[in-house]
């Protein structure tokens, strides 16, 4: 036990830090947009799902890389994990840049699809083209600082991700209110200091990368010249788990965009939703990676009794510790509602909707770090897929949009069905955790 919470410390910890550090870059601009108003709130947040998707996708890509990576750093082979590097970085840039391409010159298609009302489509359409520029860039650091913790480097993720953060809510304040004599300018203002920020974390990244880091170095010859039987083995791990983030990703959009379409006090109750949501799984979300990492080298190093105490640990640990963020998010939900600019209508829906997220988080404490952490360590990609998948669309989006828009249910029935897929989910992934057939050596 006294390893392992060694362990904990060094490694889970830092991830989830870095993981709540950079929701709160998005926090951040859900606060400050909060105080402008309504419109301003739900164009910044609802634009925001293009990266909110695009994250999703890099992260599907780095977590089918790491099931690879982790297994072979419990093995010490440098060499395979540098070309593994390579690939996935070289498949975030081209992620990264068709995200830009469709953001920059299709904006207001864009925003169409999240919400109906003028004003929002107009200020979202201004974010997306400023924002955009970010895309590329920050789809190489997230892949990078993602596979860093793969190989138990997590610490550099948290300092790159907290400058970061400091720079955007001091940039936030500057330009959104207009201080030290910049201009106001709102959502556009939000959209400019998120691109600075990244734009910082690129450096550093870059900084990292040839100054620091000489233990797993990101070489031209494998950038350009991939291993055929190593490409096999990251598609066959990865496009499983990217499509699994994708449509986990297009799904958490199509709810945003579900409510979007009932209304600006909806969607900007939702808004707040969601940022809360990350910020409690935010811990459960880190330990999942962290329990990848921990799970995948133990079985790399053929340990498999100490991959199954890692594992069910890791559950327990997640379970406690959304237990806490839950009840703590339950207490102050009233404190959360009246700090921001609502209206009554939005008020109203947002106090209900954390009551429900507050039942909702517990059951994501137990599927996540299954689903994401325990399974993917052993290669079991396509069952996170098959079930998160169904469970999503065929479940609760489907019942969501036909309570939405043809049996017409008030906002907070819908967004009740819109919440059902981890309830549906929870059976089906405790019995495959149960059933252990994720306990599998998938190097070579």
């Amino acid at each position: 036990m006294k390893e392992f919470l060694k362990i904990v410390f060094g490694l889970a910890f830092p991830i989830a830090l870095q993981n709540l550090v950079n929701t709160a870059v998005t926090t951040a601009d859900v606060v400050m947009l909060g105080k402008v108003g309504e419109a301003a709130l739900s164009s910044g947040s609802l634009a925001g799902q293009v990266q909110f998707v695009m994250s999703l996708m890099v992260f599907g890509m780095t977590s089918g890389a790491s099931v690879l990576t982790a297994q072979y750093w419990g093995k010490k082979d440098i060499r395979t994990i540098e070309k593994i590097f390579s690939m996935t970085l070289c498949f975030a840039l081209t992620a990264g840049m068709l995200f830009f391409l469709v953001s920059e010159f299709f904006p207001e298609q864009i925003m169409h699809i999240f919400s109906s009302e003028e004003e929002v489509i107009a200020g979202g359409a201004a974010y997306l083209r400023i924002v955009a520029y970010s895309y590329p860039i920050s789809a190489f650091c997230t892949g990078y600082l993602y596979l860093m913790r793969s190989i138990e480097r997590a610490k550099i993720g948290t300092a790159v991700f907290a400058c970061s953060l400091v720079a955007n809510v001091i940039m936030n304040a500057i330009f959104i209110f207009g201080l030290l004599g910049a201009p106001a300018m709102g959502v556009r203002g939000a959209a400019l200091a998120t691109l600075l920020s990244r734009c910082l974390e690129f450096a550093l990244v870059l900084l990292y990368m040839w100054k620091v880091n000489r233990q797993v170095r990101i070489r031209k010859n494998y950038f350009f010249r991939w291993d055929t039987l190593l490409l096999k083995d990251f598609l066959v791990m990865s496009i499983p788990v990217v499509l699994n983030e994708t449509l986990w990703g297009a799904g958490m959009s199509a709810n945003a965009a579900i409510l979007g379409q009932l209304g600006s006090p909806a969607a900007a109750a939702n808004s707040v939703v969601r940022v809360i949501r990350e910020l409690i799984m935010v811990m459960s979300v880190g330990l999942s990676a962290a329990t990848a990492v921990l799970v995948g080298k133990a079985i790399g190093e053929r340990k498999l009794s100490v991959a199954q105490t890692y594992a069910r640990r890791m559950v327990c640990l997640s379970i406690g510790v959304t237990f806490l963020a839950s009840a703590a998010m339950f207490c102050l939900r009233h404190t959360v509602a009246g700090a921001l600019t609502l209206g009554p209508e939005a008020k109203e829906y947002l106090l209900f909707m954390l009551v429900i997220l507050s039942v909702y988080s517990l059951c994501q404490s137990v599927t996540c770090p299954v689903i994401v952490g325990v399974l993917r360590a052993g290669g079991d990609t396509r069952f996170g897929l098959i079930l998160e998948g169904s469970a999503l669309w065929v479940g609760s989006i489907l019942m969501g949009w036909i309570g939405a828009f043809v049996l017409h249910l008030p906002v907070k029935a819908v967004f009740v069905l819109l919440l059902l897929d981890e309830f549906i989910k929870l059976p089906f992934a405790a019995c495959r955790y149960r059933s252990k057939v994720w306990l599998k050596d998938v190097t070579r």
